[in-house]
């Protein structure tokens, strides 16, 4: 068997093995670096960072804790909780979907946050 055979079979094979979860990480990190976005993992409290990647989790929070909404942003190297304040939905803003958010990043819990992020939606889900 060819070299160029063998090599086909090698990437296939481990397209098939990997975990989706991963190559779907490593290819939202090719698309942020492509776009020029800062990524998430290198980001730390006081920077203002333009980062583009997706939602995965939105939420309300209840009118008794106070109005605001705050969704989990991943990029492909980290996650950032996304929070508006004041608000309780926002049309767009749901799981699945892409954003390229800027803002300064704080620390809430340990855990980096955006308040009131500006956002871009891209394309559909």
């Amino acid at each position: 068997m060819s070299t160029a055979a063998t090599g086909y079979f090698r990437r296939l094979t481990r397209r098939l093995t990997e975990d989706l979860a991963e190559r779907d990480a490593e290819e939202m990190a090719e698309t942020a670096g492509a776009s020029g976005a800062q990524h998430a993992c290198d980001c730390s409290r006081g920077d203002e960072v333009t980062m583009l990647g997706r939602l995965r989790s939105v939420d309300a929070c209840s009118k008794s804790a106070g109005a605001s909404m705050q969704a989990e942003f991943f990029d492909g190297t980290d996650t950032v909780t996304l929070v508006w304040i004041g608000r309780r939905r926002i049309p767009g803003i749901e799981p699945g979907r892409k954003l390229m958010v800027r803002g300064r990043v704080g620390e809430r819990d340990g855990a980096k946050v955006i308040f009131n992020p500006y956002y871009e939606l891209q394309g559909n889900a």
